[in-house]
């Protein structure tokens, strides 16, 4: 029997295969309608998440590739419920961002089943083939829909994030090699004790720590990630700044800070230096931009330093009271769900310029307010509500995932 999580997995890619035997002049509108069905299974996750339970819920586990103990083993919890919302949320006004084919729409519900897939998948075998699903998408939206300079912004973006997951299988294969598992949980009860020793552990760090910083992006990994915003169709930048750049954050929650506890407060100081200079270096670079987009882009990339900075900041007060890392896993989980619908609003507006005026430079536009009373007027509403949403999130976020930061709390203590 086929659960919820599976379904909600499964349903985008119905869509997908529904865009190529429907008309194609109804793409949007078959897509939103599968986008709804997603949404309503979403919803229905959330009635059957336990707020009072710690650990995985909704767990679905089958026999897969048992010649290498992988298995087909999907599960939730607070994280992955709060980003299965957020994708829910992001990848409709990005298919309403724009007029698009239907390639454009089954690669966007493609994609959005990938994203679903790597936010619930409980073992790296399975969570590395969502994690590459989602990339493939990616890459030819921006080669084949981009603006002007698509080829170049795809293909970096396609060769920074391939180099990155080849360093992380790579890693993998030698934990799985040294330990026979690829279950999450199993070899975060592992890290605590050490996972793996000597130069073959720091090798292992370092391959998984490249394949997530590219993913977020960390400084100085981000260099692809101007040229990829700025190249991408407005709906295409919303997903990317929105959904996938949590895929990378969300990795070192899942992955690298639970399986290599001691490797990371070991180089802690360092970690939290380049999560400094995205904050830092990436207003910087935005300050020196005349294009909206690349500008939005490196705010990205400050935004997300933040989230960086809390999760590094829960190494190095690992040894200290409980408190503080529930209050430092609480932050980056709010700024996680706060910066995507935030930067995916204003990579809209932004498109929505671009529609009408056909350019997007600061020095293009003045006396907007004049001439885009309504624009202007619900990007001011939008903003202010991103702002009061940020003192009442907390009492969302707890209620949603509270026992999940205790849980996650304590893994890393």
């Amino acid at each position: 029997m086929v659960g919820l999580i599976s379904a909600l997995i499964v349903i985008p890619l119905v869509g997908a295969f529904a865009l190529f035997i429907g008309r194609s002049r109804n793409a949007r509108a078959i897509a939103l309608l599968f986008n709804a069905v997603a949404a309503l299974f979403a919803f229905m996750l959330w009635r059957n998440f336990d707020t009072n339970a710690a650990g995985l819920q909704l767990v679905e586990r089958h026999a897969w590739i048992p010649a290498i103990g992988a298995e087909y083993l999907v599960g939730i919890d607070g994280l992955s419920l709060l980003l299965v919302f957020l994708t829910s949320v992001i990848i409709p006004f990005a298919l309403l961002a724009q007029q698009m084919d239907r390639g454009f729409c089954a690669l966007m519900l493609i994609m959005q089943s990938a994203l679903y897939g790597t936010f619930a998948a409980q073992n790296f075998i399975l969570w590395f083939l969502f994690y590459e699903m989602s990339l493939i998408p990616a890459f030819l939206l921006i080669k084949i829909w981009g603006g002007e300079n698509r080829d170049r912004a795809a293909t970096k973006f396609f060769l920074y994030t391939f180099l990155g997951s080849v360093a992380m299988l790579l890693s993998f294969l030698g934990i799985y090699f040294a330990k026979g598992t690829f279950d999450f949980a199993t070899l975060a009860g592992l890290g605590k004790h050490g996972l793996l020793t000597g130069k073959v552990a720091w090798f292992a760090f370092a391959g998984i720590f490249l394949g997530l910083a590219v993913k977020v992006p960390l400084f100085p990994f981000h260099t692809w990630l101007p040229d990829a915003y700025e190249s991408a169709p407005t709906g295409v930048s919303m997903v990317l700044t929105g959904v996938l750049s949590k895929m990378g954050v969300y990795g070192f929650v899942r992955l690298l800070l639970p399986l290599f506890p001691n490797e990371t407060k070991i180089i802690g100081p360092w970690l939290l230096t380049l999560a400094i200079c995205s904050i830092v270096f990436a207003p910087l670079a935005a300050w020196a931009q005349s294009d909206l987009k690349r500008m939005f882009a490196y705010l990205s990339v400050n935004h997300l330093g933040y989230c960086m900075l809390g999760l590094f900041a829960v190494t190095a007060t690992a040894a200290g009271p409980l408190i503080d890392t529930q209050a430092a896993l609480s932050g980056v989980f709010i700024q996680i769900f706060n910066h995507g619908i935030t930067a995916a609003a204003l990579f809209y507006y932004v498109g929505l310029l671009e529609q009408r005026r056909g350019k997007r430079g600061i020095n293009d536009f003045g006396g907007l307010m004049q001439c885009t009373p309504l624009l202007c007027g619900w990007m001011s509403v939008a903003v202010t509500l991103l702002m009061f949403a940020i003192g009442i999130a907390p009492q969302f976020v707890f209620n949603i995932f509270n026992t999940t930061v205790v849980h996650m709390a304590r893994l890393f203590a």
